[in-house]
């Protein structure tokens, strides 16, 4: 890895115009380390452009300067970025035909942290870290392995990059080198207090959108003898509801907190048949990112999404449901096969 963190210089070197791409889901990951690199490419002297095919969710405006995202691809840049995914199935609307065309004339850097089979149609420069938390701790390897500075607003975005892919440095997967990186950036002018407190004031909720979470919480399916709870987001909703706040995110979390769920899964249907999942695991189940892959996504043992397209929601549900009871049933013995005798 470390050499292709040095390749990534020459390009780099060489680019005037830098355009960094999200995926269609983007979370705090995605566009703190796309503000991150941000602010290193611009102080490299690069002209930088943040794009991302769908408008970026109100919740993570306590990232400072997502507005500066937007959805209308450029035409005019000689290197692409694509953080947080090496994915075809999560880009859709980001690799369609024009943008291609665009991006195919000019090196293409993926920098990603999950453990995800590229599947973009074009040749890509792809460094994947698994051993990385989130995006954000590759874009910090990534600066250090090329004595790029990190200004005080860099230092900001990578760690709330970090903390948010980490639940707060909590996560299976968060190694000691990611702390010491967050230690790092807070000794370069992050503050976790501050960027706590902006967090928190963003989640705070309009009274009708806690009527509508007691709502969908009332609507929630359990499945596989209580391992698996469902719930289901129609058009209609995500229409009303998520200008103001993300419908999945308001039930996910609770849903996990149900005694014998393993898995829960909250399902979005819309207009032209597209149908996504957010997958989220208790740590007796790990298996997130295998149920993602089931229909062509992906992510972390714990937290993992997908995307499919049916006219009949009833059948995917029901496919849903199969794989899931599949999975954890190879997941368990899998278990009792490795535990010591």
């Amino acid at each position: 890895m470390e050499l292709q963190l040095k390749q990534i210089k020459s390009i780099i070197d060489e680019a005037r115009k830098v355009v960094i791409i999200q995926a269609e889901n983007p979370d705090a990951d995605s566009l703190a380390s796309s503000l991150g690199l941000e602010e290193i490419l611009g102080d490299l002297g690069k002209q930088v452009v943040l794009y991302c095919p769908v408008k970026i969710p109100r919740y993570l405006g306590y990232a400072k300067g997502w507005d500066r995202v937007v959805d209308e691809f450029p035409t005019d840049f000689d290197t692409s970025i694509i953080v947080d995914t090496a994915s075809a199935t999560l880009m859709q609307r980001a690799i369609v035909p024009e943008n291609v065309a665009q991006i195919t004339k000019h090196p293409c850097i993926v920098l990603d942290h999950h453990i995800t089979e590229g599947t973009l149609p074009f040749e890509t420069l792809t460094v994947s870290d698994p051993k990385s938390v989130a995006t954000g701790e590759l874009v910090y390897k990534l600066a250090k392995a090329n004595n790029w500075p990190l200004n005080p607003q860099a230092c900001e975005q990578l760690a709330i990059a970090i903390l948010a892919d980490s639940l707060g440095l909590v996560t299976e997967n968060t190694s000691a080198a990611s702390i010491r990186t967050v230690a790092d950036l807070v000794d370069g002018g992050a503050s976790l207090t501050a960027i706590d407190n902006r967090r928190r004031d963003f989640m705070k909720k309009p009274a009708e959108i806690l009527t509508y979470k007691g709502q969908l919480l009332q609507r929630i399916e359990y499945f596989l003898d209580g391992a698996l709870a469902l719930i289901h987001i129609p058009w209609d909703e995500i229409a009303k509801y998520s200008e103001q706040y993300n419908p999945s995110m308001l039930a996910l979390d609770e849903m996990r907190l149900v005694t014998g769920v393993r898995v829960a899964i909250a399902t979005k249907t819309y207009p032209d048949g597209k149908i996504t999942g957010k997958i989220r695991c208790n740590p007796d189940a790990k298996v997130a990112e295998t149920i993602a892959a089931h229909f062509g996504g992906g992510g972390h043992p714990y937290v993992a999404g997908f995307r499919t397209y049916s006219d009949n929601y009833e059948q995917i549900k029901t496919e849903l449901i199969g794989a899931v009871d599949k999975i954890l049933e190879d997941y368990d013995k899998n278990l009792t096969a490795t535990e010591p005798c």
